[in-house]
């Protein structure tokens, strides 16, 4: 099979963390990009997840909890605290 060469654009940092990972499970970072080049080819899909984390951030009383504050600080109704101590009274 002939080989060809395809660059990709990339910060230093995102590279380097990529090279970390990859080379702690035995591969080289052109490896693993071939890799991911042919299970694109074997599903016919991107096998990318770009879902959030379910880390509850999304979950929807965690948003109506969000919205009422943004209306209580639209309603200018804020609580002044000074210390970590009054802030972790206030919480439920």
């Amino acid at each position: 099979m002939s080989m060809t060469t395809v660059t990709v654009r990339v910060d230093a940092a995102t590279k380097a963390s990529a090279s970390r990972i990859v080379e702690g499970l035995g591969l080289d970072l052109s490896t693993a990009i071939r890799a991911y080049l042919r299970q694109i080819t074997l599903r016919n899909a991107v096998p990318l997840d770009l879902s959030y984390p379910d880390d509850g951030f999304w979950s929807e009383a965690n948003q109506a909890v969000l919205l009422e504050s943004i209306a209580q600080a639209d309603r200018g109704e804020f609580a002044k605290v000074t210390t970590l101590e009054e802030l972790e009274a206030m919480a439920p």
